[in-house]
């Protein structure tokens, strides 16, 4: 982070000198705004001269601060509207934002909404009755959180914020723990000018003035970045291969939400890598690309075992709540799948949950089909399993 933070560092001192002049500009204008007004002695033609003649308000200095920890999305909008128009949601302590105010029950939805259409480098569009109407196009923002499972658990286990498609415009990676193996040694000279290279780089092009709209300090109007031949090659047979994959049996069907984006994905990678490499680069060479597809893909392996994860332990939890509540609730010594759905736990609400945790159990050793049937509770089942009592 030290480029951004030194570009940060830049950007103030700027500001503080443009506050200054600012602040004199600004009240020389509304001095001679109150001349003119006062001058025209009522008269609306010449009052209007003379207002066009002094021209616009000067425009105050753009909000010094690239990077922000927690906005909320109504802060971070306030935050395009004055400040830089490409601004990043950093943070090495991930809970801030997904604990925060943006997340929070009742903002949940809006900061996911809004979150995606910025993605989607959609103009911010906002009308409020105490903000007003707010129109913010050429914004751009990008997010990079750091968090422990646990807390990482809560955004990517929301069934919301997958509906609403916000997950799958994530790029998730969940390394191996590498504690017990952390053995200190001295960095190497090839490892400190990979650094140094980096910083200098990431600097030079933080410093490299943006591709605006007109005369408008903070709306960006990028350029176009085009596939060269090769790279287009490269990217038609990627998505193909995607598509073939997300058929109904297919290798990625489970992931379908991030895999329908994934060409994108590997697209934008690729046009990040250009111009990392070159920032006045014309077009997206077929090495780029190739290395956005293979990233891409790195992306998809890491989603499938997330989805994989994710819904064992939902059902080995949802197992374990089943369990706790026959050995603790339930007084009879067999169990029936209605018996499990119509009394049990709430989250097991019908005869496929019922029969799902059944099975987990039985694998486990918990439950011991009888294979005549029972009588359980009163009644007759032709589907009954005995309870295992530790």
């Amino acid at each position: 982070m030290w480029p951004i933070r030194r570009r940060e560092a830049a950007l103030r001192a700027q500001h503080d000198i443009d506050a200054l002049r600012h602040a004199n500009d600004r009240a020389a204008y509304d001095r001679a705004r109150e001349v003119a007004l006062k001058n025209g002695k009522g008269y609306r033609d010449t009052i209007r001269a003379a207002l066009d003649a002094l021209g616009p308000a000067p425009v105050p200095p753009l909000t010094p601060m690239l990077t922000c920890e927690e906005p909320t999305y109504e802060g971070m909008c306030r935050l395009l509207a004055a400040g830089q128009p490409s601004v990043g949601i950093f943070a090495s302590e991930g809970g801030q934002y997904i604990g925060g105010h943006g997340m929070s029950d009742e903002a949940r939805l809006r900061t996911a909404a809004g979150m995606s259409a910025a993605w989607d480098g959609q103009p911010i569009r906002r009308v409020r009755a105490g903000d007003g109407i707010t129109i913010l196009p050429g914004r751009r923002v990008s997010m990079h959180l750091l968090s422990q499972p646990a807390v990482a658990d809560i955004l990517l286990r929301d069934r919301l914020l997958a509906d609403q498609g916000l997950l799958s415009r994530l790029l998730i990676s969940v390394p191996d723990s590498t504690m017990g193996m952390r053995i200190w040694r001295e960095p190497s000279d090839e490892a400190n000018r990979a650094m140094v290279c980096y910083g200098a780089r990431l600097l030079s092009i933080l410093e490299t003035p943006l591709p605006l709209a007109g005369t408008v300090p903070n709306e960006l109007q990028p350029r176009r970045l085009p596939l060269s031949p090769a790279a287009r090659r490269v990217w038609v047979a990627f998505a193909d291969h995607v598509e073939t994959m997300l058929g109904a049996d297919g290798e990625l069907r489970p992931i379908s939400g991030i895999a329908n984006k994934l060409p994108e994905h590997a697209a934008w990678i690729a046009g990040v890598l250009t111009l990392v490499r070159d920032i006045d680069a014309g077009e997206i060479a077929a090495a780029e690309m190739a290395a956005g597809v293979e990233l891409a893909q790195y992306y998809a392996a890491e989603a499938l075992r997330l989805d994989g994860g994710s819904r064992v332990s939902a059902e080995l939890r949802l197992a374990q709540r089943a369990l706790d509540w026959l050995l603790r609730q339930w007084g009879e010594v067999a169990i029936s799948l209605p018996d499990l759905y119509q009394r049990g736990p709430g989250a097991i609400r019908d005869n496929k949950a019922a029969r799902q945790i059944v099975t987990v159990l039985e694998d486990h050793g918990w439950l011991v089909r009888i294979a005549e049937g029972a009588v359980v509770a009163g009644v007759p089942r032709r589907e009954a399993w005995r309870i295992v009592l530790g």
